[in-house]
């Protein structure tokens, strides 16, 4: 069975740039460096990005280059053993675009209600009350009714999703991000051009990059920096395996690796300018200082950039532009983790990408669903925060732990790498995978698991915290190691170089 492959180089990293640049380059970045030390936080971030940030997504490259096969497979073609991480990413990537798709579909409302500012002048009472109809509190047993506002957008983003993935890789994700990526770039350098010549803007950048030097000693601002870099690059999730192993055998994966990594880091700086002129814009307006107006995530996007946009000149026209925006690069974020399981699925089980388009799109389709309900937002909130803290952070520790040290394939992927790379990874490269980065990352995930234990997240009720956040993440471990103990269907129909990837 031969296996699908990009037009060409540019193709692959257009769509692993579109994965990596998500919402939270957007609503997340500007925010952790502003809290972090401003421009003082560019030193670990910087550090981060070099050590951590290219080295992982190098490996990951070659992996899927090497090993021709979404995660599970080329897990499994390293050894038996290590093929649960690879169902364990297939799990986490799954539950993220159920939750994923449904932010999307507020941005597409969002586009809508910017062209009569329906939001009004309480941007954050029309989210909550009007818009998402959000319960008093949650519950296990009772998520409200659906939030059609919200579900009927939620449709077009599946029916947009599916279809594309429908097309393939080259006709269907390669082309979206031929024209998605220049489409976003265009329309949000208009978004910064315009926010940096707003009044006050100096102000926001001021705050934005005025170093704290003294945070620098603080390894908390460390771990921030860490956690950006490894959140922000879709890496540990099956992404960028899944999308190299579409690669022509002899690529250059280490510029690629370079290119995708500044490129995300370099969407997060013009974020970081443009989101912070708006907040001095905001700051002066409402005559308080910028960091009482500064805000991340949900917040910043749905509530304080729409109020921002009510004091513009031609609001309805920026307003529109910015959701666009966040749009695009949602888009193209969430086709990238639907491609991890359908890649996963028809490699396990020999079914049609079709097939599998229509059953594994279909069923997380219908599980998102139960974000569009009242309750919504606050399974939202607590899915999102233990997906990523105790599934994506863990499954990075135990790959780069299983690579280099338990199976030591750090020789076997550098030596690949080398015999098509411009760039020649050697002994520095070896240390950021099998010595700095595992210990950052482990040291980040201690740090969440004590912030998660010693409080019940979000002052949520506990059994609903420990249902949907601990259960959750152990049941994608279960499911894990169940999927990887189960026959390999489509073995007689994979490609037959199976063997020289073992090698």
């Amino acid at each position: 069975m031969e296996r699908e492959q990009w037009g060409n180089r540019w193709g692959f990293v257009l769509a692993a740039v579109g994965s990596a640049v998500g919402l939270g380059n957007i609503w997340r970045f500007p925010y952790v460096a502003f809290k972090n030390g401003g421009g003082a936080f560019f030193i670990p971030y910087l550090f981060a990005l070099i050590t951590t940030g290219v080295a992982f997504v190098a490996m990951e490259f070659i992996l899927g280059k090497k090993y021709r096969g979404s995660a599970p497979l080329s897990y499994s073609r390293i050894h038996k053993k290590f093929e649960f991480v690879g169902w364990w990413q297939f799990a986490i990537a799954f539950f993220i675009m159920t939750y994923y798709a449904v932010i999307l579909a507020w941005a597409v409302s969002y586009i809508g209600f910017s062209v009569k500012l329906s939001w009004g002048n309480d941007t954050q009472a029309f989210l909550f009350n009007k818009y998402l109809m959000v319960s008093k509190e949650p519950s296990l047993t009772h998520f409200g009714s659906i939030v059609w506002q919200v579900f009927l957008p939620l449709v077009a983003i599946w029916v947009i999703t599916l279809g594309i993935a429908y097309r393939g890789v080259k006709k269907g994700i390669e082309a979206l991000s031929r024209y998605a990526l220049p489409v976003l770039l265009v329309l949000f350098v208009i978004f910064v051009i315009r926010a940096i010549t707003l009044p006050g803007a100096v102000t926001g950048l001021n705050a934005f990059f005025e170093p704290n030097w003294k945070a620098i000693a603080n390894p908390n601002v460390w771990i921030a920096a860490y956690s950006q870099i490894f959140y922000s690059l879709s890496i540990a999730m099956g992404i960028m395996i899944t999308y190299s192993s579409y690669l022509p055998k002899k690529i250059d994966t280490t510029n690629n690796a370079f290119i995708t990594a500044f490129a995300n880091s370099s969407f997060e700086l013009l974020a970081g300018i443009g989101i912070f002129a708006a907040l001095g814009f905001m700051a002066q307006q409402s005559n308080v200082a910028v960091n009482d107006v500064a805000a991340g995530g949900i917040g910043l996007a749905f509530v304080v950039l729409p109020k921002i946009i009510n004091e513009l000149p031609l609001p309805q026209v920026f307003g529109a532009v910015f959701f666009i925006c966040l749009f695009i690069a949602g888009i193209t974020s969430l086709i990238s983790l639907l491609e991890v399981c359908i890649a996963a699925a028809v490699d396990k089980l020999g079914w049609t990408r079709k097939k599998v388009v229509v059953t594994v799109g279909g069923v997380a389709a219908l599980i998102s669903i139960i974000y569009a309900t009242q309750s919504g937002m606050y399974l939202l909130d607590v899915v999102d925060n233990f997906v990523n803290s105790f599934g994506v952070l863990p499954s990075a520790v135990v790959e780069v732990v299983l690579v280099a040290w338990v199976f030591r394939k750090l020789d076997v992927l550098k030596n690949e790498a080398n015999l098509y790379s411009q760039i020649k990874l050697g002994w520095y490269w070896k240390i950021c995978i099998s010595v700095i980065t595992p210990v950052l990352l482990t040291a980040i995930l201690v740090s969440s698991f004590r912030t998660n234990i010693g409080t019940v997240y979000g002052g949520y009720p506990s059994q609903f915290v420990a249902v949907f956040g601990w259960g959750l993440s152990a049941f994608m471990v279960i499911i894990a190691i169940a999927l990887s103990f189960s026959n390999w269907k489509a073995a007689d129909k994979l490609p037959a170089y199976v063997e020289e990837a073992k090698s």
